[in-house]
């Protein structure tokens, strides 16, 4: 420690060696952060992932933790974020209409999430409508596209 400190230009003076009344060199500087100061929890945690360069992994949980924030309350009761890679949110949809809404809504999503996380952390949003039913039930089935005229 003392050699950290003697490299960045601090001299250690002990306090015998000091006069009487006198304090130490370094100035208080408002603002100005020297290492022993108190400071926020927020800011503690957001030096250590930029020195880390922890950034992407930690954007990528606050876009699939924060997705109701984000996107509103309507889009996500009916669109849940499924997966994340790369620069690519995954959403499935419970319903064609609602993956229909989702499309159109998706350059205006891209720029909340640029705004609210930091451009570049979205740059594609891929839609998947719901699932399909499936058909083949029970150890033998038969071949073939399946019922077609069952809903109508």
């Amino acid at each position: 420690m003392r050699q950290a400190a003697q490299a960045r230009g601090n001299q250690r003076v002990p306090a015998s060696r000091r006069k009487q009344g006198q304090r130490r060199q370094t100035p208080f500087v408002p603002g100005e952060y020297t290492g022993r100061d108190p400071q926020g929890l927020g800011k503690v945690f957001n030096r250590f992932v930029n020195e880390r360069g922890w950034n992407s992994p930690v954007a990528v949980g606050s876009v699939i933790s924060r997705w109701d924030e984000l996107v509103g309350p309507d889009v996500s009761a009916h669109c849940k974020p499924e997966s994340f890679s790369d620069t690519t949110v995954q959403v499935r949809c419970d319903s064609t209409a609602w993956a229909t809404q989702l499309r159109l809504l998706r350059s205006a999503l891209i720029a909340r999430f640029d705004a609210e996380l930091g451009p570049g952390v979205v740059t594609r949003i891929e839609v998947i409508g719901p699932a399909a039913p499936n058909w083949r039930k029970g150890l033998r089935s038969v071949k073939g596209r399946g019922p077609r005229d069952t809903y109508g």
